[in-house]
Parts: structure tokens; C-alpha cells; sequence
């Protein structure tokens, strides 16, 4: 008597489970920015991919999962795309011009990914750390080592390159909440010029260090 063979299925396809993963997440996305965490309903949102709700928990099995993965990809996204246009940028300055509009850029293309942010802190206030500051610290070593470039080139004066980093990231930061809250309608290419201008040129005339702030 021979044994049963069991019937295997057909091997998992990579790029097709990644193309439907983040399909799943794309819009995942846009429906917890639109309904919040609590009110959205994942059959809902599986019909409005085209597949079934079954098929959303076998990749993400809560709810929680699905939005938390849904941040983080929104945060890889993000990273790749200021990394790559600033990649393409002809010299160190220029990368960190490239770098501050695709920023700007894509929250402007998708002032959803904002609010899921937003969601995050309200829904999550026990994670220790929020996805945006994770992926920011993950993210930060290149930028330290463009201004340590420009310093030595003395294109910028020499301040501790983790001042600039921060400021230069804070203001990036505040400006989408910014955008978000108050519905702002100016264009991104318009902030990113003021934002680079004060930062690149500030605001007093002279050289002298700021009153009370020791030169670096």
C-alpha cells in the first residue's frame, strides 16, 4: 500500500505578494486617513481593493497591523524618494535642495499620509517611539555626512552637523502639520525656496553669532 502524496499548491510568487501587499497598504493608507482607526470597517476596505477581507488578514491578521504597516510603508516610500531625487543632484548643496522638496513634495501629493501621523499619536500613545522619529534616526547618518562635506568644502559654517540636521528636520516637520492643520495653499516649491532661504542665509545682516548663543 503506498502512502498518499500530498497535493502541494503552487509556490508563493515574491513580486506578486509584494505588489499585492502594497496595494493592500496604499489603500489602507488613504482609508484610515479618511474613517480613523476605529471606524473602519477592513471588509470595507477589501472590497474597495477587490478582494476579499480573508485575503487582508492573511497578510496582516489586526487591524493594528494593517495601519502600523501601513505607516511604515508611507515612511520607506518617503525615504526612498527624497534619497533618490537628492541621489540625482549634481553636488552636495544641491542634494540637500532636492532632498528638502521631495519632502515637501510628497506630503503636498499626499496630505493623507499626514493625518495617519496624526493617528498614530492619538491611537498609540504607548508605542515608545512613533514611526516618523524611528525611520528619522534610521535615516539621518547620510544628511550628517553631506554637511560635514559642505563644512569642509566651507560652503556652510562649521556648526555641530547634528544642530543642523535638527533644525533643518524640525522645520520640515512642523511645516506639514502646518500645511495639514490649517490648510494651507501655498505651493511646495514656494515653502521649500523660503525654508532653504532662511536656513541657508538667516535673517540678520553681518556675521556676528546670534546674542547669547556662543559661535560653534
Amino acid at each position: 500500500m503506498t502512502a498518499a502524496v500530498r497535493r502541494r499548491g503552487r509556490p508563493v510568487d515574491p513580486e506578486l505578494r509584494a505588489r499585492r501587499e502594497a496595494q493592500i497598504l496604499d489603500a489602507a493608507a488613504t482609508a484610515f486617513a479618511l474613517h480613523g482607526f476605529t471606524k473602519l470597517d477592513v471588509e470595507v476596505l477589501a472590497a474597495e481593493i477587490g478582494v476579499g477581507k480573508g485575503t487582508v488578514y492573511r497578510y496582516f491578521p489586526t487591524k493594528e497591523e494593517l495601519f502600523l504597516a501601513a505607516l511604515d510603508r508611507l515612511m520607506r516610500v518617503l525615504t526612498e524618494r527624497v534619497r533618490e531625487e537628492a541621489g540625482r543632484a549634481e553636488g552636495p548643496l544641491e542634494r540637500v535642495v532636492a532632498g528638502v522638496r521631495a519632502y515637501l513634495a510628497h506630503f503636498d501629493e499626499h496630505a493623507e499620509h499626514v493625518e495617519l501621523l496624526v493617528l498614530e499619536r492619538a491611537v498609540f500613545r504607548d508605542r515608545r517611539k512613533p514611526t516618523y522619529f524611528r525611520h528619522r534616526e534610521q535615516n539621518l547618518k547620510p544628511w550628517e555626512e553631506l554637511f560635514r562635506e559642505l563644512i569642509a568644502a566651507g560652503v556652510i559654517r562649521d556648526v555641530p552637523v547634528e544642530r543642523i540636521v535638527e533644525v533643518l528636520s524640525h522645520a520640515l516637520y512642523g511645516t506639514i502639520f502646518t500645511n495639514h492643520f490649517t490648510g494651507r495653499r501655498r505651493t511646495f516649491e514656494a515653502q521649500a525656496a523660503d525654508l532653504l532661504d532662511v536656513v541657508f542665509w538667516g535673517i540678520r545682516e553681518g556675521d556676528r553669532p546670534v546674542s547669547g548663543r556662543r559661535k560653534s
